[in-house]
């Protein structure tokens, strides 16, 4: 029974209902709502609720003949939109179909945001395709809307990519006999650098806990990530946290040899005094770190 006329409701309120029908009942349950507004309330809200829940629920398909419908409806189709179907797309490992809606987004001449720009790294990352990586980065470095926090989103995923050595490394990397994905590690860790990007710190600890309370070990690339995150935030005790929490960690096991390539990483990126202020945290730790240009010299 409804309790206000159609009319008293706004696109925004048959949106809001979607994903409230969602959340009590169930995808299925808000096609069957939706499917039975008039056409004048299908509006662009109502259609993205009901797509983020074909998304959450990983119901491809549905999605993908959504998408469809909701082109054919000349909707004028936002960033949100292009950013429900590449998440879906990373969710459910189909990383093949990310750059394709990357560029309709392009075709269509809508504005990417920093989320959008993080599924396609992420994709690329996870796909093992440097190349691809660099060209994502240096579209962000171009782009008229590029701010501070994009800024620092570039230069830690960079950082990462160097320091992990994630790409091109063949298969030493993949690992055996997890119900976590290399895929899915990646995806946490670019999560990291997103939150980091939009200046978002409380996220990052939250999402680090979350990796913590997973069944499966994490990697020395987590460690990685996180830990270079705080450093180029100047959130010392925060990274101090993280080494000592490697430090007890037995899986993976404390890899001085990976902080060396973060030691590096900073050096090769032109952020001296963040690789300075590495060093002298970890030579407080008892660790000295060494760099492959100074060994190499």
């Amino acid at each position: 029974m409804k309790t206000h006329n159609e009319s008293d409701l706004s696109e925004n309120d048959y949106g809001m209902r979607v994903d409230l029908i969602t959340k009590v009942f169930g995808a299925n349950a808000a096609e069957d709502f939706f499917e039975k507004l008039p056409p004048g309330a299908k509006s662009l809200e109502a259609y993205t609720a009901l797509l983020h829940s074909y998304a959450r629920s990983k119901m491809t398909d549905k999605a993908e003949r959504l998408f469809e419908r909701m082109k054919d409806a000349n909707l004028s189709i936002d960033v949100l939109v292009y950013n429900e179907m590449m998440t879906l797309y990373m969710s459910v490992g189909e990383l093949d179909k990310v750059p394709a809606v990357a560029e309709e987004l392009k075709r269509q001449n809508v504005s990417p945001d920093l989320f959008t720009y993080n599924l396609r790294v992420s994709a690329a990352a996870a796909s093992m395709d440097l190349e691809v990586f660099k060209g994502i980065l240096d579209e962000m470095s171009n782009d008229p809307n590029s701010n501070e926090g994009w800024a620092l989103y570039r230069n830690l995923a960079s950082i990462y990519i160097d320091a992990t050595q994630l790409v091109g490394s063949g298969n030493s990397l993949v690992e055996a006999e997890v119900k976590i994905s290399q895929r899915e590690w990646i995806t946490y860790d670019f999560l990291v650098i997103l939150h980091v990007g939009l200046g978002n710190l409380d996220r990052v600890k939250d999402i680090w806990k979350s990796m913590e309370m997973t069944s499966q070990r994490m990697t020395s690339r987590n460690y990685i990530c996180v830990l270079s995150s705080y450093l180029m935030c100047g959130q010392l005790k925060d990274a101090s946290k993280i080494v000592d929490q490697w430090h007890r960690s037995k899986a993976p096991e404390f890899d001085i040899s990976a902080c060396n390539r973060l030691f590096d990483a900073f050096l090769g990126a032109g952020f001296t005094e963040t690789a300075d202020s590495f060093r002298e945290l970890m030579l407080q730790k008892s660790c000295i770190l060494t760099s492959r240009a100074s060994d190499s010299s």
